[in-house]
């Protein structure tokens, strides 16, 4: 009984292209025979590329629409209805050249991108540039353009036409499926895919089109950038061979601990020192911020512990909108050395203080806490 290839993608006949290749990506994955585990999985994978390859081609699917399954396998061989049928072009894109459907269709058809290398470069900033940003100019060493050859590896820029591909850099072959015959290309080896070979080696790079130099970078850090942030500098990273781009320097920031200010994201936090008779009596002292000196008015009876909160004096944001908070966390010092005259106030003030036992003011602490 012919096969309705409709119904073999679970499609109707009014879905669109795109419809029809998605249904076929993930059936062909599910039933592939080096991933899936089924036994008729092998029977399987052949309907359903047997199905897209017919639905996804335009003359053959209205062909088929007008003659019908019956009619249109008998007048279809399996080498016409895989001809011109390349599953690489469907799976391509999500896997690269480490497409796993080539292990069992044949090689790829795509040159390998001869892209120059990713560099990482460490660069130690102080807290404040991390905090409002900055400007840095860093040298690295890196395999650039060539100069005498322009990156062309060529000395006199003159190439012949590879003879191999005919200039096409692709070569074609034919490959027996299950499926039928299979028309794959590849990329020719004799050039590289580039159709074209160096007449004169230029003698300084090797043909390679780069060499090794020393180049001057500015880095431009944002305001409120982090440890261990990573800022991408793009096509400044080490050139290609003969010409094929550069890749990408990725900078990563090493910043250094500010000497007063702890820092979560956005937000900062400053420990004050203040002195029992501040705490008690209260009293309005200045402290820092990343810009100024502020002040800020201690409560009598201010208790160890004690966070303000002062918004919008934290470290900015990245996107520049707004900045977070600086939290004072009061800090009540015990002095460990008492002048004659000091240490006769205290015993006047202990005189004062209310008896009550230890107990129970453990009791009215934990109630002040909450």
């Amino acid at each position: 009984m012919a096969e309705d290839y409709y119904q073999v993608l679970g499609v109707n006949k009014t879905s669109s292209k795109d419809e029809i290749k998605k249904s076929y990506r993930d059936l062909a994955k599910k039933y592939h025979p080096d991933i899936s585990k089924e036994k008729d999985a092998t029977e399987k994978f052949k309907k359903v590329s047997e199905a897209y390859a017919v639905l996804s081609d335009d003359t053959k699917r209205q062909q088929y629409d007008q003659f019908g399954s019956a009619d249109f396998q008998q007048k279809y061989s399996q080498e016409d209805i895989f001809r011109g049928f390349d599953i690489n072009d469907i799976f391509g894109d999500m896997f690269g050249d480490d497409n796993p459907f080539n292990m069992f269709f044949g090689g790829g058809s795509k040159k390998r991108s001869t892209r120059g290398r990713d560099l990482i470069y460490e660069l130690e900033i102080n807290f404040e540039e991390a905090v409002f940003g900055c400007t840095k100019e860093i040298q690295i060493q890196i395999l650039d353009l060539c100069d005498e050859c322009s990156g062309s590896g060529s000395k006199d820029g003159k190439f012949d036409t590879c003879g191999n591909c005919k200039g096409t850099g692709q070569v074609r072959y034919s490959r027996r499926t299950p499926f039928g015959t299979f028309a794959q290309v590849s990329a020719c080896e004799e050039c590289g895919g580039e159709g074209k070979k160096i007449k004169i080696k230029c003698k300084e790079c090797n043909a390679t089109g780069r060499k090794t130099k020393n180049k001057n970078i500015k880095v431009k850090v944002p305001g409120g950038a982090y440890n261990e942030a990573k800022l991408r500098i793009s096509r400044a990273g080490e050139a290609g061979i003969r010409g094929s781009g550069h890749g990408d320097l990725y900078v990563v920031l090493k910043v250094r601990d500010s000497d007063i200010f702890e820092r979560e994201e956005n937000d900062l936090y400053l420990n004050v020192p203040i002195s029992f008779s501040q705490a008690s009596l209260g009293d309005e002292i200045k402290i820092p911020t990343l810009e100024k000196e502020i002040g800020i008015k201690i409560p009598n009876g201010t208790q160890s512990g004690t966070r303000f909160r002062l918004k919008g004096e934290g470290v900015p944001y990245l996107d520049g909108y707004g900045r977070g908070d600086l939290y004072v966390i009061i800090n009540i010092i015990t002095p460990k050395h008492l002048s004659k005259e000091q240490k006769k106030l205290f015993e006047q003030l202990r005189k004062t203080e209310e008896k009550k036992s230890l107990l129970d003011k453990i009791k009215e602490f934990g109630k002040n806490l909450k």
